[in-house]
């Protein structure tokens, strides 16, 4: 993509975590202390076992390096502000969803270097070596991620009405804005789109389903109840493809890359209607 293209995915990403932090208080932070458990169950999921069944998936299949590294971008990713609504429209906790979102995009900063170094280590060949650096790679997703999202607490603290009032609005001109870049995504790379459909919708698809699952049943196997337990599948398979985009673009400054990103974008709702879907049929089965 050219610096215009580039300078438009960043900005738009900027637009969303500050649509994300118009929807965040403190109190969302204290819940550590109200939900440990169920935290700890999400973060681990997030943070730990969402990168190693991408990477498991990502070897298992016969991927181009373009694809198997787009995928374990995207493991990498914290969830986004999607899944809050996901878990909303399915009867989970949505205080719950939030919280994880909030802590996983804190401390995904940290992480994601180095697990997409490894990526890049691993399924190129020597002559394509690259890899991101990681105080600058740190540096830019602050500036991306962290710091709109700060703003956006500060303005919901100090002008909460203001704030609430321009929720809804931010969050519809982010949906078009992320439809325009994947649309973007798949011109650019038209010429090869039926391959990269064939290999990264199936990954993706793998990687969505079979993370929602190990968070619905991980959750449970900690005995954790239900409402929550929803939200944590939901946080552990809903990831920010946006921010994947982003990567792949702005940092790496390869469209190539950002082709499972842009592929499980899509999907993600296809499998979020279903997680809302079954998520209203348990909640009436309860009432």
């Amino acid at each position: 993509m050219d610096k215009i293209s580039t300078m438009f995915l960043a900005a738009s990403l900027i637009i969303i975590m500050l649509g994300m932090g118009l929807s965040l208080v403190m109190d969302d932070f204290k819940r550590i202390i109200i939900y440990p458990k169920a935290i700890f169950v999400g973060l681990v999921n997030q943070l730990i076992l969402l990168p190693l069944i991408g990477f498991a998936i990502a070897i298992s299949f016969p991927l181009t390096p373009e694809i198997a590294i787009g995928l374990m971008i995207l493991a990498a990713c914290p969830g986004g502000p999607t899944s809050n609504l996901i878990t909303h429209l399915a009867k989970g906790d949505t205080a719950l969803s939030v919280t994880l979102t909030a802590l996983s995009s804190f401390i995904t900063l940290l992480t994601i270097p180095f697990i997409i170094n490894f990526a890049l280590v691993h399924f190129l060949d020597e002559g394509q070596m690259i890899q991101l650096d990681v105080v600058e790679t740190i540096t830019r997703i602050f500036i991306i991620i962290i710091i709109p999202i700060i703003i956006g607490m500060l303005i919901r603290r100090y002008r909460e009405k203001f704030a609430l009032r321009m929720a809804n609005p931010v969050r519809k001109a982010s949906g078009i804005v992320i439809a325009l870049v994947i649309i973007g995504i798949l011109i650019k790379e038209r010429e090869n789109i039926v391959s990269y459909f064939q290999q990264a919708g199936i990954v993706a698809l793998v990687l969505n389903v079979s993370t929602m699952l190990v968070g619905y049943y991980s959750a449970r196997l900690f005995k954790i109840k239900d409402k929550r337990a929803i939200s944590i599948s939901i946080e552990s398979g809903i990831q920010n493809g946006t921010l994947a985009m982003s990567i792949a673009i702005v940092l790496l400054g390869s469209t190539e890359l950002a082709i499972t990103p842009a592929i499980y974008s899509l999907l993600m709702f296809f499998t979020g209607g279903l997680a809302i879907y079954f998520g209203n049929k348990r909640e009436k089965a309860h009432s």
